[in-house]
């Protein structure tokens, strides 16, 4: 495992639409374990493969800041979501300073697959709803600041 440069705001690698994966190898897994040592020691709750200079569709989570798991999704997909839940979030590759209210689903079902090939299709609530729409955006080009919330 290796620590990888996190992006930062402005490149344009972060601004770019993320390519499927269509080959779970090596290379891949190498970097879901860079990602994971790259997002623990910046304190982080997630991270996008373009947030460490990669265009691929993976992502990891840590669903609950105060445990270990981290969960691995390579080719993510939101295929539900419903209500609504708003509160400050904070990037990685995003200056402090622009912390901001965005609006999320309060729940929604994602479909993905895991290191080895398997495929999932779960639930997830508050938190865990808000991380994973955080990062898949990031697959899309989209940083939260874009989605800045304005209501009361």
């Amino acid at each position: 495992m290796a620590l990888r440069n996190i992006f930062k705001e402005g490149e344009p690698i972060l601004r770019r639409t993320a390519r499927e994966v269509t080959d779970i190898d090596d290379r891949v897994k190498t970097l879901l374990d860079d990602m994971k040592e790259t997002m623990i020691k910046a304190d982080g709750v997630g991270l996008a493969a373009p947030q460490v200079g990669v265009s691929k569709r993976i992502v990891i989570i840590k669903p609950d800041p105060d445990e270990d798991e981290i969960v691995e999704m390579i080719n993510p997909v939101v295929s539900e979501k419903s209500g609504v839940q708003v509160g400050v979030e904070g990037c990685l590759s995003v200056d402090s300073s622009k912390n901001c209210k965005v609006a999320r689903p309060m729940r929604l079902k994602i479909d993905y697959t895991d290191r080895n090939g398997t495929a999932h299709s779960e639930y997830a609530l508050g938190f865990k709803a808000r991380v994973i729409c955080h990062e898949t955006d990031h697959l899309d080009g989209i940083l939260f600041i874009d989605k800045e919330y304005r209501g009361k």
